[in-house]
């Protein structure tokens, strides 16, 4: 399994012949994105905020990629072909199953009038590798499993800090965990502090810069 990290939370997941493509959003976003972004078999979004979900983008993308999502999401964004997905769903692609699961985005003043009540998290799974992104969420009682763990750790009430990021990762069981959510100027990482929290908890993690790639064995 191979995951390539663009800006904010977005992922190119490629296993088993197939490319995933998650929550490809408006920030930092590069021309050169176009092409790659044009060249997977789905897409799965998380919730409606343009982080996640850049329309202008999706829009011009080939008509024979998939496209799944809330209702909420699809609602906002009538011009889309978004195929409407919810907790529980399990979705296949070859080899690969993907489960749809909780996610609980965090409020605060700030978000007022852009609150998201849909939300979700998905799991993939190749049969060798579960990969969890939990979308922006902040923690919650589960029972998910996954050997590696996307996750936002800005925190700012909207997500899981690195502190909670850390004790979640040792309660999903992952080998490695990939922060993500980082590239908002008004809600800036903290990396030390980050590395304080895995490292106390004795939380593996791997940091990637954009367009970084890793490849899980």
């Amino acid at each position: 399994m191979k995951i390539t990290k663009y800006p904010q939370s977005c992922l190119l997941i490629e296993t088993k012949g197939k490319k995933i493509l998650i929550d490809p959003g408006i920030l930092k976003y590069k021309d050169e994105y176009f092409n790659i972004w044009n060249n997977v078999d789905i897409i799965l979004i998380t919730h409606k905020h343009p982080d996640h979900c850049n329309t202008a983008v999706l829009e011009k993308l080939d008509k024979s990629i998939l496209i799944y999502s809330t209702k909420e999401v699809k609602d906002a964004n009538e011009n889309l072909s978004i195929n409407i997905i919810k907790e529980s769903d399990i979705l296949k692609l070859g080899d690969i199953t993907i489960e749809v699961v909780h996610a609980i985005h965090g409020y605060q003043p700030l978000l007022k009038g852009k609150e998201i009540n849909e939300n979700v998290g998905y799991i993939i799974d190749d049969g060798e590798n579960r990969l969890y992104t939990t979308s922006d969420t902040i923690c919650f009682k589960n029972d998910y499993k996954a050997n590696v763990l996307c996750v936002p750790i800005t925190g700012h009430g909207l997500t899981m800090s690195a502190f909670e990021a850390a004790l979640y990762a040792k309660e999903v069981g992952a080998n490695v965990t990939i922060p993500v959510h980082m590239d908002n100027p008004a809600f800036p990482p903290d990396l030390n502090y980050f590395k304080e929290m895995f490292e106390k908890y004795e939380a593996e993690y791997e940091i990637l810069e954009n367009d970084e790639t890793i490849e899980i064995e």
